[in-house]
């Protein structure tokens, strides 16, 4: 994975004011996947959103690491039943 399309750990806390250690605990609570080059830990640009929408959960509503896994995974749940209704809607189409 190239450089480029990694982010400083620590550019993302202090672009959105908050503190390294919350980082950490994503990472160690497996909701956030870090990259070690040259002992710097980096975001891949692939959770980018991710984090950013873990981040304003966490500010903004003041939810802990985990009500955070809670809701990231209801989320993710409900995305796989999504695309799983949307095959089955097009299966129905085809023998209509």
């Amino acid at each position: 994975m190239a450089t480029e399309e990694l982010i400083k750990a620590t550019v993302f806390c202090t672009y959105h004011e908050i503190d390294y250690s919350f980082i950490l605990l994503l990472e160690e609570s497996g909701l956030l996947d870090l990259q070690l080059v040259e002992e710097e830990k980096f975001i891949s640009h692939s959770q980018l959103q991710q984090l950013e929408q873990m981040t304003r959960l966490h500010q903004d509503l003041e939810i802990n690491i985990a009500g955070i896994d809670a809701i990231v995974n209801l989320l993710q749940r409900m995305q796989e039943m999504r695309e799983e209704m949307e095959s089955m809607k097009n299966k129905l189409h085809f023998y209509e």
